[in-house]
This record gives C-alpha cells, sequence and structure tokens, in this order.
C-alpha cells in the first residue's frame, strides 16, 4: 500500500474503475451470449429485436475504453452477418437445445414409455379376462350339456320304465 496520499486515491480510484471496467466487459459479453443464443435455437425475431441494443451496449464498451474500436466494428460486423447469413441460409445452424427443452422431452418421452407400458398390461389384462370368460362360458356350456344329458338319459330311463310297465300291464 503507497504512503502518498494521492497515489492511496490512484489505487481506490483504479480499483473501482477495473470494477466498473469488469462490470461493462461482463455486460457486453451477456448480452452477446444472449444473442447468440437466440440464433443458435432459431428464434431470429427476437435476435433482431435485440440486434440495435447489443450494437448499443458494445459502441458503448468501445466509448468507455473497454475494447478498441476496431475490435467494436469487428463484433458488430461479425453479429449482424451471422443473422443475416442464417436468415438467407448461407449459414446452417445446428439448432442447440437448454436444459430445460432437454429435460421437457425426456419426461416427454418417460410419459410415453409408461403410457405405452399401461396400455400393454391394460391389453393383456383383457385377454386374460377374455381367456377366463370363454373358460367359464365352456364350463357352463358343458355342464349345461352334461345336465341335458342327464335329463335326457333320465326321460330315456323313464319312457323305458313306461313302456316295460305298460308291456307288464299287456302281459298281464
Amino acid at each position: 500500500m503507497p504512503n502518498i496520499k494521492s497515489a492511496k486515491k490512484r489505487v481506490l480510484v483504479t480499483e473501482k474503475k477495473a470494477l466498473e471496467n469488469k462490470a461493462m466487459r461482463s455486460r457486453m459479453r451477456n448480452a452477446i451470449r444472449k444473442y447468440n443464443d437466440f440464433i443458435d435455437t432459431l428464434r431470429l425475431d427476437e435476435a433482431e429485436k435485440m440486434l440495435p441494443d447489443l450494437m448499443s451496449v458494445i459502441d458503448e464498451a468501445a466509448a468507455e475504453g473497454i475494447i478498441h474500436k476496431n475490435n467494436a466494428a469487428n463484433k458488430k460486423s461479425r453479429l449482424s452477418a451471422r443473422l443475416s447469413g442464417v436468415k438467407s441460409g448461407k449459414i446452417v445452424v445446428n439448432i442447440k437445445k437448454d436444459n430445460k427443452t432437454i429435460a421437457a422431452e425426456k419426461a416427454q418421452a418417460a410419459r410415453e414409455k409408461a403410457e405405452a407400458a399401461r396400455a400393454e398390461n391394460l391389453r393383456k389384462m383383457q385377454e386374460r379376462a377374455a381367456a377366463k370368460e370363454a373358460e367359464r362360458k365352456a364350463k357352463e356350456e358343458a355342464a349345461a350339456a352334461e345336465k341335458k344329458a342327464k335329463a335326457d338319459a333320465a326321460k330315456a330311463e323313464k319312457a323305458a320304465k313306461k313302456a316295460a310297465a305298460k308291456k307288464d300291464k299287456k302281459a298281464e
């Protein structure tokens, strides 16, 4: 730490100015990042709306001496050329997905998989129920057929007894 008063003040002013410069550089970089994200996700109308604000942020940084004026001009040129290139189709952009979109797609896939599993289980359950119903009907039909056969046998036996009784009566 310096001993002279003006040197002490200079250190404080320099620290303050460095923080301001850092904040301005961060603001510029964040604006550029946001603009590029709009282009990467093909939200060109939002990128176009943001372009004038982005240019002013870059000009402000150049005016304050944070970046050189030629650097600012190069950045502005590159950013506007990228937007016009994507719009015209000269530049093909691989669409980037943010984490929210990726998570939503995974959740949707999981829901669809669960729904397919539920539908498969329901189909199997209905098949089992139909098989049980068919088995029950077959048993009922078999029982009805057996009952009818017994009734017919009983009728035939009764008729045979009657005939035998008639024959016995005639024989007497």
